[in-house]
Formats: structure tokens, C-alpha cells, sequence
């Protein structure tokens, strides 16, 4: 009997790969990672595409990349030809982004698995946590946080009560575009990696870290 498996959307953070964990506890195989090289202007998580691929060969996946300047027929086509049954998201709260891969996912004939939608926040934080995974901000919206944030690492749940404490007004988990996040240690591989920034960055939004990841 052949295992199903999946195609997960991933940009190193947090949610993504949860959402992953999630998937391979139920059973489902997931052997590809999905980036995206944006249209909608910077991405932190793609421009430290080097730390991806060291997460994915952690992993023993296979990193995909897809353009979407292709549009998304062409990417609902891209997932279909790869001969998987899901497509895997992390998405919690921001419906838009649900609906497409909703979409994405039936064009592609394969079904949506979204394992944190609608979760309450601030449990899903202390779950991941409490699963074994730690992750650093590698991006801050300059509007929600100062840029002292930077690489502040969610080792414990006493990490995120502290930073909780400082910032009362900023979701858990970033969902409202606060922060973004890169793994460092998680169940679904063995080492633990620390950041080595090479510069801290300015965008129209971000301060954002260029840098990569390190095992300990």
C-alpha cells in the first residue's frame, strides 16, 4: 500500500513547518518543500535562500523554487505534475491566503491540508514550543517593532511570555505581519542551528537580518 504524500509551502518560519510536523504525524509523506520567489515585493525568507536549503537538506527534502511572475494557473499545474495528494499551508488566521490554496489546491487536483487554521494563537505558540521547536526573528515590521528584536531567539515558553510582556499589542505567533520567523531546532531533524547575521537591512516594511544558519 503506497504512503500518500504532500508538497508544503515553506519559507523557513515557523508556521510552515508545524504545519509539516503536523502532516507527517497524520501520516502523510511530505518529500518537497515549496518557496516562492514573490511578486509583491520583498521577501526576508527568500533572500536567505541559502538557509533554506540548509533546512531542507537537514530535512532530507527536496527544495523546490517557483517564479510567480508564472502566475498561478502555472503554479496550480507545477503542483499537479508532481504526482502528490496535498498541499500543505500554515496559515491560521488571514483568509485571503487560505482561499488561495484552496484554489491553488483544486486546480492542481490534490486537497488542501491546513492543520492551524483558526487555532487561537497564543496555544499554537506554546504547543510549537512545547513540540521542540525554537526560532528567531529574522524580520520585524518596522511599524509593530523595534529593531532590537532582531534574532531574538523562542527557545521556551518563558522566551515568549518575556517578549509577550514587552510587547502586549503583537500577535504570538507574528500572524498579523509583525515578525517572521526561521527555524533553529525542530522534531523533523536532528541538529540545532544558530543564526550567523552577516548585516541587518532596511526595506519599505522591514528590518530584516541576511544571514545563515549554523549548527551548534
Amino acid at each position: 500500500m503506497s504512503h500518500e504524500e504532500g508538497i508544503a509551502f515553506f519559507s523557513g518560519g515557523k508556521d510552515g513547518l508545524y504545519a509539516v510536523h503536523l502532516a507527517e504525524r497524520k501520516g502523510i509523506k511530505v518529500p518537497y518543500l515549496l518557496t516562492l520567489k514573490t511578486t509583491i515585493g520583498l521577501s526576508p525568507h527568500r533572500e536567505n535562500l541559502g538557509a533554506l536549503e540548509t533546512l531542507a537538506g537537514a530535512m532530507g527534502k527536496e527544495l523546490l523554487t517557483f517564479d510567480m511572475g508564472e502566475g498561478s494557473e502555472a503554479l496550480a499545474e507545477f503542483i499537479g505534475s508532481l504526482g502528490v495528494d496535498y498541499l500543505i499551508a500554515g496559515d491560521v488566521l488571514l483568509e485571503d491566503h487560505l482561499r488561495w490554496v484552496e484554489r491553488l489546491a483544486r486546480e492542481a487536483g490534490v486537497t488542501p491540508f491546513e492543520p492551524l487554521w483558526e487555532r487561537d494563537t497564543g496555544e499554537l505558540a506554546v504547543e510549537m514550543l512545547e513540540a521542540g521547536f525554537e526560532y528567531a526573528m529574522i524580520a520585524v515590521n518596522k511599524e509593530k517593532l523595534d529593531r532590537e528584536w532582531l534574532g531574538y531567539t523562542f527557545r521556551s515558553v518563558d522566551d515568549l511570555e518575556f517578549f509577550l510582556r514587552k510587547n502586549p499589542s503583537v500577535d504570538p505567533i507574528g500572524e498579523m505581519g509583525e515578525f517572521h520567523t526561521v527555524i533553529l531546532r525542530a522534531p523533523l531533524f536532528q541538529e540545532r542551528f544558530v543564526l550567523e547575521v552577516f548585516s541587518t537591512e532596511e526595506s519599505e516594511r522591514y528590518y530584516w537580518l541576511k544571514f545563515r544558519l549554523v549548527g551548534e
